[in-house]
Parts: C-alpha cells; structure tokens; sequence
C-alpha cells in the first residue's frame, strides 16, 4: 500500500502545482477516453477537458492539500483512486473554498494517466 501511497502523493503534488502554474500543461494527464465531471458536469475527452479548465473564470488559483486517500482499483489491474480534499484561493478572495476532488488512475504502457476526474467544491 505505501507504493500507492506515494504515488498518489507524487501524483497530486504535481497535479496542482501545474493547475496553479499553467493548467494547458495538463493536457498529458488525460486521454481521449477520460471522464471529467466538473461542479456536475461531465466533460469527455482531452479537448474537451482542458477547454473546460483552461477557461474557468479566474486568474490566480492556489491548492492546499489537506488529505489524500488512495485504494487500489479494478482487479487483476493497474489502477488506483485517489481522493483528495484541500482548500482553494482564487484570485484576490480572502476565504478559502473546501474542495474534495477523486481521481481514478490507469496504467497504460507502464505510465498512468487520469481514467476518471470528479471535482466539487464544498460549501458550509
């Protein structure tokens, strides 16, 4: 388990240091057969993801990730799910956004990439 562990941590500290510094350079992450539902809505494929992320409505984004859980995934396989919860600073705001956000990770060719991405932020 510690193997999915770290890679979960690996995982999700590159994820969101890239989302806040330039999020077309996540494109990579994704595939033609990835599932992205966002606040509700499902987005399929790389193109239509990244054109999703690249034009939500704010300039400056910061994550600060609080918890990260991971589970192996579909057996006999080499997939792992993630679920990470944290706080969001968008542009100038003063108070954080709770978000919770779970991903599913599959391995293709020795390399994984992002099978499925649920985001939603968590209001009080």
């Amino acid at each position: 388990m510690a193997d999915l562990d770290n890679i979960a941590k690996e995982f999700a500290n590159y994820y969101y240091t890239t989302f806040d510094n330039d999020r077309k350079a996540l494109a990579p992450l994704y595939s033609d057969v990835s599932m992205m539902t966002w606040e509700g809505t499902q987005h399929l494929g790389t193109a239509n993801i990244m054109e999703k992320l690249v034009t939500l409505p704010f300039q400056r984004i910061a994550h600060k990730i609080t918890t990260i859980d991971t589970q192996p995934s579909i057996q006999g396989t080499n997939a792992i799910i993630i679920s990470i919860t944290g706080q969001l600073m968008f542009d100038d705001e003063p108070k954080p956004q709770q978000f919770c956000q779970t991903f599913q990770l599959v391995n293709n060719n020795n390399s994984f990439f992002i099978f499925n991405d649920v985001f939603r932020l968590n209001y009080a």
